[in-house]
């Protein structure tokens, strides 16, 4: 059996971190998760931390991995046969990468969550639970790695019962931190599914993964981790609220300055219009009138007419209730009785939303283009080609979509809510002249308030080009790269190490 490594001085290249996650971009993406897993290790790598990325070894996770190698095989609960941890670098960056390999939990093409009709598989918590008994090993130190961990630093309720399992080990365990990236997204499981899951029973009360009869992931993430964060400043403080909080404000406020909220960067190696690869025309913000050319390559990819003169909206994301895509349905016939008006859609979710936008499309097929599913290389056309994106989302712990719009002057509509209301500035006329406006926000989340935005938005663009052009240009001009949030994220580290060490029993 594998021992437990014993600490060691802290290297001098940095602070050896394992982020672990249940996706990461480009092994494998369903949301903005993945964007972060694959860019925040390479962001503090390049701050002088030795960070390291560990996801489950799912099969295009499995055949993207660069210079790939079995590491060392592991006997874990819950697995009929031996678990195997691969090395290797992510594809487009020298960050260390672990796979955990485990064909009957994880072999399976697609959505890691769901299988083919959408429905979440039905060994969900079996599969993570595995994950997370890894990860917590990892943590504790495995001599085939030659390498341990001062801090784990889990991500969403895939990896909330990382430090639960981790508290057995008071003395020996690293210090923990816990993201929440969309706190609606918990991880509940009846109590037939804890008991099977054979963890410690007294895990089963209000004081552990109990949640209203349930179990809860999460909670597990959120109770038993040194410093737990979510995504964005405006957010953290939402979900300390009824309204926002699923249930778990209470919790969440009684952690007090243990809980923050830091904002997401992106990635501008990837998301640059300047030499993106993705698209037809590259461009920056001194030569923003050849974005055009990306518009008429998008009407051309989406089967719409060539016109120049046409306000694109482009939309990415989950086709959900929370990301607000009723009320762009429910603004359309205002929309597209505008002369020279077009939408593009992209995304997948919710079967009667799916119908929906394609109805859309097929009523008005030349104003309306839907695209079901994701592909990274559209993702990056409609940003580039569309003039405006929308984001009417209910909630919203960070977004990522409004960042990646403004680096590409495609002025961002968004809800003034979570990481929106942090990241985009109404475009009042005096604020976009002083260079601080960089979209429109609307509030409260309806289709009537999102209507009377959207037209705001179109006078601007008909009336006042010269101001729509400073607007995109004062978006482009901002600064959400990684190193800001990473520097954050370096300080909470220091902050969960602090307080683990505060809790070690005196020698």
């Amino acid at each position: 059996m594998e021992q437990p490594v014993q600490p060691r001085q802290r290297p001098a290249q940095g602070r050896p971190i394992l982020l672990a996650s249940s996706e990461a971009h480009p092994l494998i993406k369903t949301g903005g998760l993945a964007d972060v897993a694959g860019s925040l290790p390479a962001a503090l790598r390049e701050l002088g931390e030795d960070a390291r990325l560990i996801i489950p070894a799912y099969p295009g996770a499995v055949k993207r991995l660069r210079e790939p190698h079995s590491l060392c095989e592991l006997r874990i609960p819950g697995s009929r046969g031996p678990v195997r941890i691969l090395g290797g670098r992510l594809p487009d960056s020298e960050v260390p990468t672990y796979l955990v390999e485990a064909p009957e939990h994880f072999c399976r093409e697609g959505n890691p969550y769901t299988d083919m009709s959408g429905r979440d598989w039905g060994d969900n918590a079996e599969r993570f639970l595995l994950f997370c008994r890894v990860v917590a090993r990892i943590g504790q130190g495995l001599p085939a790695l030659d390498w341990r961990p001062e801090v784990v630093h889990c991500n969403d309720w895939q990896t909330g019962l990382v430090p639960a399992l981790l508290r057995e080990q008071p003395g020996q365990r690293p210090a923990v931190v816990f993201t929440i990236h969309n706190l609606a997204y918990q991880g509940l499981f009846d109590r037939a599914t804890f008991d099977r899951l054979r963890l410690p029973t007294e895990l089963w009360s209000l004081h552990g993964l109990e949640f209203h009869h349930l179990l809860s992931f999460i909670k597990g993430g959120i109770l038993f981790s040194d410093r737990v964060n979510t995504v964005s400043p405006t957010y953290a403080e939402e979900v300390k609220t009824p309204r926002f909080g699923c249930g778990l404000d209470g919790l969440l406020r009684d952690l007090g300055g243990r809980f923050q909220g830091i904002l997401n960067g992106i990635d501008y190696r990837t998301w640059d219009p300047a030499s993106d690869p993705h698209i037809a025309q590259h461009y920056d913000a001194e030569g923003l009138h050849l974005k055009v050319e990306n518009k008429l390559a998008l009407q051309r990819e989406a089967g719409l007419p060539r016109n120049e003169r046409a306000l694109v909206f482009g939309y990415i994301g989950r086709l959900v209730e929370q990301k607000g895509v009723d009320l762009i349905l429910g603004i359309l016939p205002r929309l597209l009785v505008h002369p020279d008006t077009q939408l593009v859609l992209q995304g997948a979710g919710n079967p009667a939303i799916e119908e929906a936008v394609l109805a859309a499309a097929e009523r008005h097929p030349d104003k309306v283009a839907t695209f079901i599913g994701y592909d990274e290389g559209r993702a990056h056309r409609i940003e580039a080609g569309a003039d405006t994106f929308l984001m009417p989302s209910r909630f919203e712990p960070c977004g990522l979509n409004q960042l990646y719009s403004l680096r590409y002057g495609t002025v961002p509509i968004v809800h003034h809510t979570g990481g929106l209301a942090d990241t985009v500035r109404h475009a009042h006329p005096e604020r976009i002249e002083d260079g601080t406006a960089t979209g429109f926000t609307f509030e409260p989340a309806n289709a009537d308030a999102l209507w009377h935005t959207v037209r705001e938005a179109l006078l601007l663009y008909r009336e006042r080009p010269d101001l729509w052009q400073r607007l995109a240009i004062n978006g482009m001009r901002g600064d959400f790269s990684w190193e800001s949030s990473a520097r954050h994220y370096q300080q909470l580290y220091a902050a969960a190490v602090s307080e683990r060490e505060a809790a070690l029993p005196a020698a």
